[in-house]
């Protein structure tokens, strides 16, 4: 990109807005509330063959680079992206941002039993106030229980919680916030963070920083989840390189910005 050109607010990967903006201005925005989903490799290529995952993301008020390889493919695309940012750094750096304004309180959802919990104790040690107000670990395969949904659903407007943090992973997440987003009466601030509850509760341990900085922190996870994880980066995840490289040269859109998905 020439530098007397506009950075777009918006980069195109393979029909997937990403917004384009750094984290200062990210976080003061947060309070206004909104929709966040972090895409990463794995959810772009499940975005291309899941009409229902699509339809999700379309509702969302901010699509925030969650991957080092996103970020490398906008470069290459040409509409470069300023600034990686993954829904497990967002988290803390959100409820730190905003450790001092009363006005802003937590409902975790997500995560093993019991986790979602110890969760909320050591986000509350760390600002010096009960800023998660409660927190929730469904059952396995809740999002199908639309009594437990229900209850969920009371559960968050009962605790007045600003701030709904879902963390049970991708794309059911994402589809369970798109389905019952209207149903919350004070939650005006919406994040998909999915494991990030666990590395909250010290349940798991992130990679090292240097490894995220360039890229392999996926190998530290297959490592640490094999059985769950290698299908998902050594086959699904493959066909991204080449759908990247089809829009560079054979889409005739050369990686320029667009706006498909309209909030």
């Amino acid at each position: 990109m020439n530098a007397s050109q506009p950075v777009p607010q918006q980069v195109n990967i393979l029909d997937v807005d990403i917004d384009n903006i750094t984290w200062p201005d990210l976080l003061d925005q947060l309070k206004d509330g909104g929709i966040v989903f972090t895409p990463n490799v794995d959810h772009i290529v499940k975005l291309q063959k899941d009409p229902e995952f699509f339809q999700a993301y379309k509702a969302a008020t901010y699509r925030l680079c969650d991957s080092k390889v996103l970020l490398l493919a906008s470069h290459f695309l040409g509409t470069p992206i300023c600034e990686k940012i993954s829904g497990s750094d967002l988290f803390p750096a959100f409820y730190s941002h905003y450790a001092e304004d009363d006005d802003v309180t937590i409902f975790l959802l997500g995560a093993a039993e019991g986790v979602a919990e110890e969760a909320r104790k050591c986000i509350n040690q760390k600002v010096g106030r009960n800023m998660v107000v409660q927190a929730y670990s469904p059952s396995y395969g809740f999002e199908k229980n639309e009594q437990e949904c229900e209850e969920i659903i009371k559960r968050i407007n009962d605790s007045k919680a600003t701030v709904l943090a879902v963390g049970v992973g991708a794309p059911k997440q994402e589809k369970w916030i798109y389905k019952y987003r209207d149903r919350f009466e004070y939650a005006k601030l919406i994040m998909a963070i999915g494991a990030t509850i666990d590395f909250e509760a010290r349940k798991v341990a992130r990679a090292p920083k240097w490894a995220s900085e360039m890229g392999i922190e996926w190998v530290f996870r297959i490592l640490r989840e094999p059985r769950r994880l290698w299908r998902r980066y050594l086959i699904d995840d493959i066909p991204f390189l080449g759908m990247v490289i089809k829009q560079k040269w054979f889409s005739g859109s050369r990686g320029q910005a667009a706006v498909k998905l309209d909030p």
